[in-house]
C-alpha cells in the first residue's frame, strides 16, 4: 500500500511541474523574450590602463606625451646676396679751421685791443695809411674792411673790391695791419669837398657789416683831412706796401 501512495505522489508532482514549464514557455513567447543563448563573454583589453593620479591631465589624442622622442623630415634651400658701398665727405662751414681760433684763442680786432692811428702819406697822392695793433694777449682778425666815418658824416666810404684779400688778415699779439683810404681824386673830380676834423674807424665782425666790438677814434693832424665824395677804403693787408698798392 506505500509503496503504490509513493508512486501516486511522485506522479502528481512530475506533471505539476511539466504544467508549471508548459506555462513558463507560453508566457515567454508572448512577451518576446526567452531564453537565448549569450555566446562567450566579451574578452576583456589585455592591459588595464592605470588611474591618473589626482589632477593629472591626460594629453589629447594625438599628442606626443612629454619627453616622447619626436620624428620628422624637412627639406628647405635659400640663398641671399648683398653688396653695399658707401663714400661720405663733409665740410664745415660758419667757422674758422684755424685751430687756435676753434680753441677760442682768437678774437676780432677792436677797439678795445688795438692801438689805431691814421698818418696822411705823400704816395700815393691824397692818402691816409690807417694801421692797427694787436695790443691785447690773444691773437685777434681784421675782417673785411675798416667803416670810416668823418665827423658828422652821413654817409660810409665805399670798399674798393680789387683790394680783397685771400684770406683774413690775423694779428698775433704785437703785429700790425693796415689799410689805406683814397681821400679826394687826384683830377678834382670828386664833389662835396670838405675837411674832417674827427675821425671814428668802427670794426666788422665775422658777417659782412655786423658790429666786431668796440671802435676807434685816432687822433687827427692838427688841421684836419681833407676829403671829398671819392672817399673810398681798402680791404684789412697784412703790409702796407699791400695797403697802398705798392
Amino acid at each position: 500500500m506505500t509503496s503504490l501512495r509513493t508512486a501516486r505522489t511522485t506522479r502528481r508532482l512530475a506533471g505539476a511541474a511539466a504544467v508549471a514549464l508548459t506555462a513558463l514557455a507560453l508566457t515567454a513567447c508572448q512577451n518576446g523574450t526567452g531564453l537565448k543563448d549569450g555566446g562567450a563573454a566579451p574578452a576583456s583589453d589585455s592591459t588595464t590602463a592605470a588611474p591618473s593620479p589626482t589632477g593629472a591631465t591626460s594629453p589629447a589624442p594625438g599628442t606626443p606625451a612629454p619627453g616622447a622622442a619626436k620624428t620628422g623630415t624637412g627639406t628647405g634651400t635659400g640663398t641671399g646676396k648683398g653688396t653695399g658701398t658707401g663714400t661720405g665727405t663733409g665740410e664745415a662751414k660758419g667757422g674758422s679751421p684755424d685751430p687756435a681760433a676753434a680753441a677760442g684763442n682768437r678774437v676780432s680786432c677792436n677797439g678795445s685791443n688795438t692801438e689805431v692811428t691814421v698818418q696822411p702819406v705823400a704816395r700815393p697822392l691824397n692818402h691816409m695809411l690807417i694801421s692797427v695793433k694787436n695790443t691785447g694777449s690773444k691773437s685777434c682778425d681784421l675782417t673785411y674792411y675798416p667803416v670810416l666815418r668823418f665827423d658828422e658824416m652821413q654817409w660810409a666810404p665805399a670798399p674798393r673790391q680789387e683790394t680783397r684779400p685771400q684770406a683774413v688778415v690775423s694779428l698775433a699779439p704785437g703785429q700790425s695791419g693796415h689799410a689805406a683810404a683814397m681821400l679826394a681824386a687826384a683830377d678834382g673830380s670828386g664833389e662835396g669837398g670838405t675837411t674832417g676834423h674827427k675821425l671814428t674807424i668802427a670794426f666788422q665782425g665775422r658777417t659782412p657789416n655786423s658790429s666786431g666790438g668796440a671802435s676807434a677814434t685816432p687822433p687827427l693832424p692838427a688841421k684836419g683831412v681833407y676829403y671829398d665824395s671819392s672817399l673810398t677804403v681798402t680791404y684789412w693787408q697784412q703790409n702796407i706796401e699791400d695797403a697802398l698798392g705798392s
